[in-house]
């Protein structure tokens, strides 16, 4: 794979953010490195690339999806990559976890492929997490919450547990399996960059295509990510002094770290865990906090890259009535951030009210947040679900 050097990157404390790179060959050829290659590239061989995938765990967080649809990830996702699937479908009138799992299991017969599933609210969860020492993802009712952002923090707890260098998020609704395939390739890509053992690695989707009529169309901008990548901007900017447009991937649903920054970032509820995975970045490790919590980051340094891919993102088009809701949660983050000044807020508060997600004189809410993974027992929560939960699957490993 073959993918442009970062021209700019912006420094801030132990913080680094990479401008946007993108994918120019989805193969390079058999030698990874720049010597005496293409100025301004870096091409990173299939050999590199699936060393480093083979030390990788990649989480789908599933709901309610079509089968095929979740066969084709599955099929893109390269064979060393170790998969943890968290479903929150729906468990009646039909059982919509047990197709999941019937279609799941139909794959690994074919592939031999291991993995383990389990449902996100499965009753175990609740001692498991307490087991733990993290239950903070469950309700008053002792089960873990409905949201994407507490669906994926179990995944990030599996991941833990089972141990590999990396961990990837793939979302279950791309219809085409050769993008996923690139997105897995573009983590190993960021992580064979990378200087750092803090790294993450964010996908922004070249277009988002929707079938309009009879033909294609390819949108260049998502309407959430649009909006919230402009406010992320403007809360870098309070910290430099100086305006910029750096951050491209506030709502990456596709990203990836490395282990040792899972444990060292914290994470919110629902929609809202994507961009609140940066404001904490911003919050934690620009030298704004003080004392730092995670002292090593200071001394290696945090890196943070955005790749864009060849494939477009084709998805489903669904209900929209859920966007003004996405966008509330996405830009209370940054609301709610101990960098953002009065003026950021009015103009949240502002933005909100033209499009239609806030009343004027509602208060936006605070995100729910959740701390950093790294003191929790994920040995003693493995070993409750394994005894407990009725629909942990595991296959292959």
């Amino acid at each position: 794979m073959r993918i442009e050097m970062p021209k700019y990157m912006e420094r801030l404390g132990a913080l680094k953010i990479y401008e946007l790179q993108k994918v120019l060959e989805l193969s390079g050829g058999k030698s990874s490195g720049v010597k005496g290659d293409v100025p301004g590239t870096i091409n990173i061989s299939s050999v590199d690339l699936e060393e480093i995938i083979s030390d990788m765990t990649i989480i789908i967080p599933v709901k309610d999806e079509n089968p095929k649809v979740l066969e084709g990830v599955l099929s893109g996702i390269p064979h060393d990559a170790l998969l943890v699937i968290v479903s929150n479908s729906r468990r009646e009138p039909i059982d919509r976890y047990r197709i999941e799992l019937d279609t799941v299991f139909q794959f690994y017969r074919l592939t031999h492929r291991p993995f383990l599933m389990i449902h996100q609210r499965d009753l175990a969860w609740s001692d498991a997490l307490t087991e733990a020492g993290y239950p903070y993802l469950l309700g008053e009712d002792g089960i873990v919450r409905n949201g994407k952002g507490e669906g994926m923090v179990l995944g990030l707890l599996i991941s833990k547990y089972l141990g590999r260098k990396y961990v990837g998020f793939i979302d279950s609704d791309n219809y085409i399996p050769g993008a996923v395939n690139e997105y897995v390739n573009i983590y190993a890509a960021g992580f064979y960059m990378s200087k750092s053992p803090y790294t993450m690695v964010r996908i922004k989707w070249p277009y988002k295509t929707k079938f309009v009529g009879k033909r294609f169309y390819f949108r260049r901008r998502g309407r959430v990510s649009e909006i919230t990548n402009k406010f992320m901007n403007l809360l870098v900017a309070r910290i430099t002094k100086f305006e910029t447009d750096i951050i491209k991937t506030s709502n990456a649903g596709e990203h990836a770290m490395t282990l040792e920054l899972v444990d060292r970032i914290g994470y919110s509820s629902g929609f809202s865990i994507e961009p609140y995975q940066i404001v904490y970045m911003l919050e934690e490790y620009t030298g704004i906090k003080t004392p730092p919590q995670f002292r090593e980051v200071y001394e290696k340094g945090l890196e943070i890259y955005q790749i864009e891919p060849r494939n477009p993102h084709i998805h489903e088009e669904r209900d929209e009535s859920h966007i003004p809701e996405m966008m509330k949660h996405s830009l209370s983050t940054i609301y709610h951030s101990v960098l953002a000044d009065e003026s950021i807020k009015t103009l949240i508060e502002r933005e909100l009210i033209s499009r239609g997600a806030l009343k004027p004189g509602e208060k936006i809410p605070r995100p729910k947040t959740y701390p950093p993974l790294i003191k929790t027992s994920t040995n003693k929560m493995f070993k409750t679900l394994e005894e407990s939960a009725e629909t942990l699957i595991i296959r292959g490993f």
